[in-house]
């Protein structure tokens, strides 16, 4: 088990990754982070806000189902967003530079940091 400041360091070894954070869904904080490229502050809240508008759509649709992950992909960058299974209402948010990233590895990474992180 590895804790936050752990799995942040251990995303930034992807391929193109630029920057980490670990988000809390219900207020947009930001819990940890690491890295550069992008404001995190900025897209911390941002993604909140689709993280919540998903799962509202979800439930308004009558899906019983969870979020794995999503990807928002850009010209430049991908953008994964995985919410924490262990732990509800924190997501998990990876920025990786599109042309020097493996998007299968991120995606399996950001997994496997979710899936071991303590907080």
């Amino acid at each position: 088990m590895a804790n936050i400041k752990q799995s942040m360091d251990d995303l930034m070894t992807c391929d193109g990754a630029l920057c980490a954070a670990l988000v809390d869904s219900s207020s947009g904080m930001i819990l940890g982070q690491i890295g550069s490229g992008v404001d995190l502050e900025v897209a911390a809240a941002g993604n909140t806000e689709v993280v919540r508008a998903k799962l509202r759509t979800m439930r308004d649709l009558g899906l019983n189902d969870s979020i794995e992950d999503m990807l928002i992909t850009l010209g430049k960058q991908y953008h994964i967003i995985r919410p924490m299974q262990k732990k509800e209402g924190l997501f998990v948010y990876l920025v990786l530079d599109k042309t020097k990233s493996n998007l299968a590895m991120a995606r399996r990474k950001t997994l496997d940091v979710e899936q071991g992180m303590t907080v």
